[in-house]
C-alpha cells in the first residue's frame, strides 16, 4: 500500500470544457440522466464517473474538466434516483452497477475507465465483476466494504451513524443542497438493510476484477474498515490501495491529492 506526499500544482480549466447538456435514456424501467463529453474517436477510452449515495454527477465536475483538458472523453451519469435520473421502487446495489454497465452498452463502448465514490464505487466494482472485459482501469474510492460474516451483522445491528458520517451528510447538504433534495430518501432504508446484511458472493468474485484496480481510502473520517480493505487488497489480482489524509470524500476535500494519484494512474 502506498501514501500519497505529493502536491504537484495542478493547472487551471475552464468551466465551459464540460458539456452540461443533460440526455436521459431508458436502460430497462429506470430513466437514467447523464452528461458526455470530451473527445471521441475510434481509439478513445472513455472515463465514466459515479457518484456516491445522497450527491449526483456534478461532484465530479472539477476532475472531469481535468480529464477533458487531457483529451479524454467523460461521461458522468446521476445514479437511479439521484439528480435528474428517476426515482423507482428497487434500489439494490447490484441495480447501480447493472445502470452503468446499461449505459456503456447504450453508448456502444467496448472498453471504459470506471471511477466510483462510495455507494459508486461499489458499483463500479459490480460491473468490474460482472463485465471484466468492458473494464480497462478501475478507481474505487472510499467505499464501505460489505460484510462477509452474520457474526460481524450481529456487531453492527444496532450500530448508529458515527461522527464522520453525520459531518459529511451535513457538508454534503450545505455544499451542493439541490443534489441532497433531489435525492430519493426511500432507498436509504434499502441502503442500510444491504450494507448490514453480508456478501460473501462480492467478496468470491474481487478474483474476477482483471482491470488495474486503484483503490483509494480516507484517514480518520474515512469509512472504509482497515481489516477487510487488507482483504480486497489480497484478492484483487492487480491492485493497489492509495491513502489519504482526508475523510470520505477525497475527491472534494483533498482535490490535489487527488487528481495527482488518479490522472497518471487513468492514463498509463
Amino acid at each position: 500500500m502506498q501514501q500519497v506526499t505529493g502536491l504537484p500544482a495542478t493547472a487551471p480549466v475552464s468551466s465551459e470544457i464540460v458539456d452540461l447538456t443533460v440526455n436521459r435514456v431508458a436502460l430497462g424501467d429506470v430513466r437514467i440522466a447523464y452528461r458526455d463529453s470530451g473527445a471521441r474517436t475510434a481509439a478513445d477510452v472513455p472515463v465514466i464517473l459515479v457518484h456516491g449515495m445522497g450527491g449526483d454527477g456534478h461532484t465530479w465536475d472539477r476532475f472531469a474538466r481535468t480529464l477533458v483538458q487531457a483529451g479524454r472523453r467523460v461521461i458522468i451519469p446521476d445514479l437511479r434516483g439521484h439528480g435528474r435520473s428517476a426515482h423507482t421502487d428497487s434500489y439494490r446495489f447490484d441495480e447501480f452497477g447493472a445502470d452503468v454497465a446499461k449505459l456503456s452498452d447504450h453508448l456502444g463502448l467496448t472498453s471504459v475507465d470506471l471511477v466510483g465514490h462510495s455507494l459508486g464505487g461499489y458499483a463500479v466494482s459490480c460491473v468490474a465483476q460482472e463485465r471484466p472485459e468492458l473494464v480497462r482501469r478501475l478507481v474505487i474510492e472510499e467505499c464501505p466494504l460489505p460484510l462477509q460474516s452474520g457474526a460481524e451483522e450481529l456487531r453492527l445491528t444496532r450500530r448508529f451513524p458515527t461522527v464522520p458520517e453525520l459531518w459529511h451528510a451535513t457538508s454534503s447538504l450545505v455544499r451542493h443542497p439541490r443534489a441532497v433534495l433531489a435525492f430519493d430518501r426511500s432507498m436509504t432504508g434499502t441502503a442500510l438493510e444491504q450494507f448490514r446484511k453480508p456478501n460473501p458472493e462480492w467478496w468470491d468474485r474481487l478474483a474476477d476484477i482483471s482491470a488495474p484496480t486503484l483503490v483509494l481510502r480516507g484517514g480518520p473520517g474515512g469509512m472504509v474498515d482497515p481489516e477487510k480493505l487488507a482483504l480486497m487488497y489480497a484478492a484483487i489480482p492487480d491492485c493497489t490501495v492509495t491513502a489519504f489524509s482526508c475523510g470520505h470524500s477525497i475527491h472534494r476535500d483533498r482535490y490535489r491529492e487527488f487528481a495527482a494519484a488518479v490522472h497518471p494512474f487513468l492514463a498509463a
